[in-house]
């Protein structure tokens, strides 16, 4: 068993687009992230300290984070939304998400997960293409 002091805090981006300002349409986007960044990082939900989740300004029909809460153990993780800060050459319908978690594993790799309109919004880090989802893009 690790001692307390090996812990570390990482944090894990992902971002995505919704097709339209729909629940439906909001709740298929941020199921895919998180379903993407759960199975790309290995993550344990009991290890999770907080999510943040912002939304562009033309995302008002359900809170991202009450999609997540409804996850399997996702209850009790505290969650937050957002809205971001307008940009106007920002994309249209965006979520994006900010997951910190407590890891014993200081060098864990992080897989960051960038979907559909969002996929290009870090293009600096090269080495999430290969972890890129190529799913339908908008």
């Amino acid at each position: 068993m690790m001692g307390l002091g090996s812990w570390k805090v990482r944090a894990i981006r992902g971002a995505t687009t919704a097709t339209e300002n729909s629940v439906a349409a909001i709740r298929e986007a941020v199921n895919e992230l998180m379903l993407a960044i759960e199975s790309e990082n290995s993550l344990d939900v009991n290890e999770i300290i907080s999510v943040t989740f912002s939304v562009t300004r033309d995302l008002d029909a359900i809170f991202p984070a009450a999609i997540a809460r409804q996850r399997p153990n996702w209850d009790t993780v505290p969650l937050l939304d957002v809205q971001q800060m307008h940009v106007s050459s920002d994309l249209e319908y965006c979520i994006r998400c900010l997951i910190h978690f407590n890891t014993a594993d200081p060098n864990q790799a992080i897989h960051h997960i960038y979907q559909r309109g969002a996929r290009h919004l870090r293009p600096d880090w090269g080495f999430i293409k290969a972890r890129v989802s190529t799913s339908s893009s908008l």
